[in-house]
């Protein structure tokens, strides 16, 4: 059984007065800990670009590869599935074994899909490859987390977990941008949307290697839960293929639908029947009971909806709807960019000064809800100006409650459960932008056809069969259907971004019952044998667990 570390509630000091020594200290450790971090959130920042710096480069990558439809989704697909199965796997193993080691491995695996990306001849070489990135990427996200708040105590973790939060959704947002440009000049072409990211996560293999030390943790008689791993692969994986197909390859309601989905529900009731008997769980069915991680899964589901959802359709709407090149609908999408890291950061700041974060998780999410809800009534001429207003409200709901949900998680459990408890949260936000693109796409599918098939049928033109969102060539259509096919496309975004504020009134809802706390004031090393103490980072944060004291200042 596990053993759950008691944290002692104890009155905090009105005010603290340090020295002139120990305020030097405090600067040079916290110096230190910008330092590594920076190339922590580097890394991290190019891994997470790879899901979505291909948005807006796919019709040309695809073209050159004489993909098909089919092919089109799964190099986006392809990536996030791998990413969010693989997520929960390295978070339990780095409770296990060595955090650097396997942030290490994590980046080199990516390195390598990534120049194999590049060097693609196929559009099915492509998606293999881009199975290597996802799995690299699933290891940087977890280790980045699981390291920051190994050597970071829960009331200073705030401040930098801003600056991680503000990393990840940036570079989920400024993907199709970044993308958008590389595509556009001419002398570098769609391959450097991988090589490019080639360097830079060799420079940050080099530098972690060299500065980053992390208490390396041995635990006697530690087990990886292989089959748990398998049987959870297995599920998310025949859960994201239905959610990718259906709709294209078969109908909703049709015998591969029900196949899919009841064998998803199977392997998901084998992995809880496997976790409950297995010594080292992948993810302890304990930490699933306990309110504050079961509420804030619940709400990233609609966080991770938002997340990825935002890069893709908007894309999509400044390009289509609106006739932007690639280029400019990335820069349109700026005030959620600036949103998202303000929210992160300042959220970040006022988490560490005050101590607590539930407040700024419910006002997050009710930012978040308002600004999606505001972006659900747009149509094809609406003002930049309410589009920007509407991004950058949501871009600010966005920053203030990703990360802090992760924070609220890991202020609850002991630091040896701290992988599974993290990896958890960010699986589910993971597995809930993809399930919640996949849906959403569906939507707005629907919508466009009906819009378009009306809209025509009025104009007195005849409405192909083949008529259909997945199927239309707006740039080969007469110059009057294709407005008309624009108008369409424009009128019926709204429809998605007013199906993601639900999911939003979800997530607050969650949130509003979660149980606040005050963060802790020291890293909980209890039962944990430290082998070797770092020699810089961790040391300041690890100090009162090297002298004995096990309570924390949190409850």
């Amino acid at each position: 059984a596990v053993r759950r570390v008691k944290r002692v509630r104890t009155p905090r000091p009105a005010a603290v007065v340090l020295t002139a020594e120990q305020e030097a200290a405090e600067q040079a450790k916290h110096r230190e800990i910008l330092r590594v971090l920076s190339v922590l959130l580097l890394a991290m920042f190019v891994t997470m670009l790879s899901s979505t710096i291909v948005g807006n480069a796919l019709p040309r990558i695809i073209a050159e590869l004489e993909g098909n439809q089919t092919q089109y989704t799964w190099v986006v697909t392809s990536t996030l599935l791998a990413s969010t199965a693989a997520t929960p796997i390295f978070s339990k193993l780095g409770d296990l074994f060595d955090k650097k080691r396997l942030m290490l491995v994590g980046l080199v695996v990516f390195a390598a899909g990534s120049l194999l990306s590049g060097m693609a001849q196929s559009a099915n070489m492509l998606i293999g490859f881009r199975v290597l990135q996802g799995i690299g990427l699933g290891a940087t996200q977890a280790m980045t987390m699981l390291i920051i708040a190994t050597i970071i105590a829960p009331r200073q973790r705030g401040r930098y977990n801003g600056y991680m939060g503000a990393t990840m959704a940036v570079a989920t947002v400024s993907g199709p941008l970044i993308g958008g440009v590389i595509v556009d000049v001419s002398w570098l072409g769609w391959r450097w949307c991988f090589f490019s990211a080639v360097p830079v996560v060799l420079f940050a293999i080099f530098a972690l290697a060299r500065r980053l030390h992390v208490p390396h943790v041995r635990r006697a008689n530690a087990r990886v839960d292989w089959l748990g791993s398998l049987i959870i692969t297995a599920a998310v994986s025949t859960l994201l293929i239905w959610l990718s197909l259906a709709d294209h390859q078969f109908a909703w309601v049709s015998w591969p639908s029900v196949v899919m989905v009841t064998g998803s529900i199977i392997l998901g009731v084998a992995f809880v029947l496997v976790e409950n008997r297995v010594p080292e769980p992948i993810v302890p069915m304990w930490i699933l009971r306990e309110r504050t991680t079961a509420l804030a899964i619940v709400a990233s589901l609609g966080v991770g909806t938002v997340m990825f959802g935002s890069n893709v359709f908007l894309g999509q709407y400044f390009q289509i709807a609106r006739g932007y090149s690639p280029t400019d609908a990335g820069l349109l999408t700026l005030p959620m960019m600036l949103g998202v890291f303000l929210g992160s950061t300042l959220a970040g700041r006022w988490v560490t000064i005050l101590g607590r974060w539930k407040r700024f998780v419910v006002a997050g999410i009710s930012m978040l809800m308002v600004g999606t809800a505001m972006l659900g009534m747009i149509d094809s001429t609406t003002s930049l100006l309410s589009l920007s207003v509407g991004m950058a409200i949501a871009g600010l709901g966005l920053g203030a409650s990703m990360q802090n949900l992760v924070l609220a998680v890991q202020n609850t459990v002991p630091l040896a459960h701290l992988g599974a408890a993290s990896g958890s949260v960010t699986f589910f936000r993971s597995l809930g932008g993809a399930m919640g693109v996949q849906i959403l796409g569906a939507v707005l599918v629907h919508r466009l056809g009906s819009l378009t098939a009306e809209r025509l049928a009025a104009a007195g033109i005849p409405v192909s069969t083949d008529m259909s969102a997945d199927s239309i060539d707006i740039a080969a259509l007469p110059p009057h259907v294709a407005e008309i096919v624009r108008g369409a496309y424009g009128d019926g975004m709204g429809t998605v971004f007013s199906v993601a504020a639900g999911l939003c009134v979800l997530a607050l809802l969650a949130t509003a019952f979660m149980r606040g706390s005050t963060l802790c004031d020291s890293v909980d090393l209890e039962e944990l044998v430290v082998e070797k103490l770092p020699r810089d980072v961790s040391a300041g944060s690890t100090a009162s667990a090297a002298a004995g004291s096990t309570a924390s200042a949190c409850g």
